[in-house]
């Protein structure tokens, strides 16, 4: 699951991450950057970045009326910020936000690490070839990353329509606020077992916050966390 990182020298590009979407996201993505730098530097070394953590509840709001446009007006703006205050890569920490990874780019001069790019890379290092997916409604229905996964090479599977909106909600209404229940890992534990039943050879945890549910231990499909591989890519795009 896992790349190989390109360099442990201790020079590197500051970060730029936008984060806030949702809050326990861009926590378990700090945690996440910091155990890999750790790991790999040691000593008291930790990652050089800048968080610009967002105010959810409004781009929640967007999201929900289809008012993308905003988003993209406010995340391209924040970018903007980033690297003015001296980010030299950015992310973000979050997967449903790459609906308006396009916008971001025309507006700074430095690379955006995709998420989905850094997946896809991934899986097909790994041999994976049919994943399912399990995430936002916004990722499983739209294009704008299953076509991205497409187009190197996958044939992602999502849950049926009425998983998708059960697993939409616990999302948005419980692990975004950093609940965890036994019973909602359970209805992703068997989302996981019908995409695997359909054909699914692998697993992409492709919300941020999914990895609070589910694992390798918990799954009867190889996992593929998109916060642990993003975090990867990230700091290899910072160290190289």
């Amino acid at each position: 699951m896992s790349e190989t990182f390109v360099s442990k020298n201790v020079s590197s590009k500051r970060i730029g991450l936008l984060g806030g979407m949702s809050a326990t996201s861009s926590q378990l993505y700090y945690a996440e950057l910091c155990r890999l730098t750790q790991r790999e530097r040691g000593g008291l070394s930790s990652p050089d970045l800048i968080l610009r953590s967002l105010d959810f509840a409004t781009l929640e709001a967007w999201m929900t009326s289809g008012n993308w446009a905003a988003i993209a007006e406010t995340l391209s703006h924040e970018a903007s910020q980033l690297e003015a205050a001296g980010a030299e890569v950015i992310a973000l920490a979050t997967n449903t936000m790459h609906n308006v990874a396009a916008e971001i780019e025309t507006v700074i001069d430095v690379p955006l690490v995709h998420i989905a790019d850094a997946t896809a890379a991934a899986l097909n290092a790994a041999g994976s070839k049919t994943p399912g997916f399990i995430g936002t409604q916004f990722t499983m229905e739209q294009a704008f990353y299953l076509d991205r996964l497409r187009a190197q090479g996958l044939d992602p599977l999502v849950p049926q329509a009425s998983s998708r909106s059960v697993i939409n909600s616990i999302i948005f209404e419980e692990l975004c606020k950093g609940i965890v229940q036994v019973e909602s890992a359970e209805t992703f534990v068997k989302a996981a077992t019908e995409l695997a039943f359909d054909g699914a050879d692998s697993l992409i945890l492709g919300c941020t916050e999914v990895c609070m549910l589910l694992n390798e231990d918990n799954t009867p499909l190889p996992v593929f966390d998109t916060t642990a591989i993003h975090c990867e890519a990230i700091l290899n795009a910072a160290w190289h």
